[in-house]
């Protein structure tokens, strides 16, 4: 590869039409992988042409075809001058559109019991209208609770209201996030994740502890965002008909359907115009057949051509693309010694550790610039000091489950026109800024105008059996946007068959089983796992396989050093499959004190294997908090793989004559996975694998070998495994 990176002349700025379509997506993606990265890092780069797109709803005060550097210059005199933090907090406080409507919008809480709040990205809305709440005096009824859809969100503005209330976090103002409690008895305003609030109604369906609950970002449309309106609009209704403190119910984002949201809620939408810094919107000319390419040589140019304080934010799909994009954009930093400053690259995904996460918060070191990968996680709620350019690749990671075959399928797609913009509104949070998009104007009017939710196009399994523990059925649930009634039906026949539920056809009702699967914040086929382990001896097997299994890979691979790379991943091996490969790995790791070291040497990725232990501390937890018996099976692994069948007996493949594997249920052709084991060496008959990838073909990943005797012994009564029982 060529160590020096030649970057186009900078791109004249021009005027296009304001987007007015909105059309289904029909166009075939391009999924560019990280092996693209580094194949045209080092080529000849083609001149990126853009236009400027001018368009009220982001960037009401850009007019005329000024250059992106004169809109920029505005940064510097936006910012206050020589005041004292507090009298600067206080300033920005009262800059912000909704302190304008503060008076009005109170009055609209006082008067309605549920609001719906359409505000710009950038309005306060998520910051300050706690504050206002606590300001009226509703912090003395209860605990005004707000919702994020991601930990980072809940964190860091948290972090942020507490500043403005000039308290510590944790005392007025705390959050609530998975493996942390920063609350205490004087919290008034509670930040958590949506997960949270909807586990704390398995103890209180009517929610008693608080006062106000504000939904913040509603149109992101997460499982648990979409239960959560159904539970707080019933909570709602039952307070008022036992004559208990009414709860005030906020629903706010910068681009729900607000008219969808209204019939549900049975209220009008209020819209809350303005933002504080206008965002410059540029699209690039030509369509770009690999994006990540694209991505990279606009953030040299920006680098070439802007202020070291212009940070830059990049949105990408993944783990493995941030890790690799990141590895070359230092690489290049590096041989590119024509310019005046350094960069400093930091990741942002959900698999990276909270401390990690919270890095790309700080401001950057002297003469070197910021520069943000991060996931979807960024979209929303999230202010990033430093940020004046957002370069948007258009693409997300989005699971697609087929209840009728099984398939869960994780693929990069294009985003909705929503989150185009949600994207856009990170780069004027604290200054006026820049987005590039790596698309052009006619890509962005083909995309849909709204992500599907979440609910409609994943397993439900998990949110059917915490629906139960509430003592709701999902067949009368009043959903949003209901799940189709195949998925449902699926999800009862699953519970029923892992022992969680019986008497599906009429009212379901959970199991002492079920209750205790209820408790862990797991795919119920992992909860089982859990509570069959104190059988088979193995409890201490099972919960480290388990957090292993609720994370990212934990192998890491190298084009530069892939025989060594597999001569270290060779050293944890198990003859008998993945899941106990992954088990000698993560037992090796617990045993290790300079962790950093022991993975760089044997290509493990320190991050997820950090995440796994974190995820092992909770359910650990909850298993002492269930009094359940910790053992150990030692060295015998066949108990493991015994344990293994019991929640993943719907994962069963036999080996076909043309060397393929066919799924016992759903009857699905496919390949053991390139990363497995076994790969190229050792086809077992009969194999459990933990789930299936749709990539050119079908593949199993993560298989274990089984005995087909076993089948009978731990799962007898299943009609669909009579077929392997025959053989034996």
């Amino acid at each position: 590869m060529e160590s020096k990176y030649a970057l186009p002349n900078k791109p004249p700025s021009k005027f296009c039409d304001a987007y007015n379509g909105m059309f289904p997506l029909k166009r075939k993606l391009q999924n560019s992988r990280n092996a693209g990265i580094q194949e045209n890092v080092g080529a000849k780069v083609t001149k990126l042409e853009w236009v400027f797109k001018n368009n009220n709803r982001i960037g009401d005060n850009v007019t005329g075809d000024n250059e992106t550097e004169n809109h920029l210059q505005n940064v510097q005199s936006s910012l206050p001058v020589k005041l004292s933090p507090k009298s600067r907090i206080e300033e920005q406080r009262q800059a912000l559109p909704v302190a304008r409507v503060r008076k009005n919008l109170m009055q609209e809480v006082y008067r309605s019991d549920t609001l719906l709040i359409m505000g710009e990205t950038g309005s306060g809305k998520t910051t300050q209208i706690p504050q206002f709440l606590l300001a009226s005096g509703y912090g003395n009824k209860g605990v005004i609770a707000v919702t994020q859809p991601r930990r980072v969100a809940a964190i860091t503005v948290a972090r942020r209201v507490s500043q403005e209330q000039h308290c510590q976090l944790g005392d007025v103002v705390g959050y609530t996030v998975r493996f942390e409690d920063c609350t205490s008895p004087k919290t008034r305003i509670r930040f958590m994740t949506d997960g949270f609030l909807l586990r704390e109604a398995l103890a209180d369906r009517m929610l008693r502890n608080y006062s106000v609950i504000m939904l913040d970002e509603a149109h992101e449309r997460t499982i648990s965002t979409d239960v959560l309106f159904g539970v707080v609009k019933e909570a709602q209704q039952e307070r008022r008909l036992r004559s208990l403190t009414p709860l005030k119910v906020i629903i706010t984002s910068a681009t729900m359907d607000i008219d969808h949201f209204g019939e549900y809620f049975g209220v009008r939408g209020m819209y809350l115009e303005g933002r504080s810094h206008p965002v410059r919107v540029m699209h690039i000319v030509t369509p770009q057949p690999d994006y990540l390419h694209a991505a990279l040589v606009t953030l040299f140019d920006i680098h070439r051509t802007t202020p070291v304080n212009y940070d830059v934010l990049i949105f990408l799909t993944g783990q493995e693309e941030i890790e690799a994009m990141a590895h070359q954009i230092r690489q290049i930093a590096k041989s590119n010694l024509d310019t005046l400053f350094g960069v400093r690259v930091f990741p942002l995904y959900s698999q990276l550790p909270q401390n990690k996460q919270l890095e790309c918060f700080l401001p950057a070191p002297a003469n070197a610039r910021k520069i943000v990968l991060a996931t979807n996680i960024a979209e929303t709620s999230v202010t990033m000091p430093g940020i004046r350019c957002v370069i948007d690749a258009g693409y997300v990671k989005r699971r697609i489950y087929t209840p009728s075959t099984g398939l869960d399928v994780l693929r990069a797609v294009r985003i909705s026109q929503a989150q185009a913009w949600q994207r856009c509104g990170r780069a004027g949070r604290d200054a006026p800024g820049v987005c590039y998009r790596t698309y052009t104007q006619q890509e962005m009017n083909a995309f849909e105008k709204m992500p599907k939710p979440e609910i409609l196009r994943s397993n439900i399994c998990s949110t059917v059996l915490q629906l139960l523990a509430l003592g709701v059925n999902c067949r009368s649930f009043d959903f949003l946007d209901r799940p189709s009634p195949e998925a449902i039906e699926v999800a009862y026949r699953k519970l029923e068959s892992l022992g969680a539920i019986r008497n599906t056809s009429n009212t379901p009702q959970l199991t002492p089983l079920g209750r205790q699967m209820a408790q862990f914040p797991l795919d119920p086929q992992y909860s089982k796992l859990l509570l069959a382990a104190p059988q088979f001896g193995c409890m201490e097997e099972m919960l480290h396989l388990v957090a292993v299994l609720s994370g990212e890979n934990v192998f890491v691979t190298s084009n530069e050093k892939r025989e060594q790379a597999a001569l270290a991943h060779a050293k944890f091996h198990s003859k008998h499959g993945d899941h106990l490969t992954l088990l000698n790995v993560f037992s090796a790791f617990q045993k290790i004190d300079k962790v950093k070291l022991w993975c760089r040497d044997n290509f493990l990725n320190t991050r997820n294997l950090l995440y796994a232990r974190e995820v092992r501390q909770q359910l650990l937890e909850i298993i002492e908090r269930l009094q359940l018996q910790i053992n150990s099976c030692g060295e015998n692994h066949d108990q493991v793989r015994k344990c293994l069948l019991m929640g993943l007996f719907d994962n069963i493949a036999e080996l076909q004559r043309d060397h393929f594997y066919l799924t016992i249920t759903g009857r699905q052709r496919a390949k053991i996975h390139p990363s497995s084991v076994f790969h190229g060496k050792y086809r077992p008959e009969y194999i459990i694998y933990t789930e299936i990838v749709l990539t050119e073909r079908n593949f199993l990943r993560q298989v274990t070998e089984i005995s087909p005797e076993w089948v009978a012994e731990v799962v007898p009564n299943f009609v669909h495994l009579s077929r392997i029982k025959n053989k034996c």
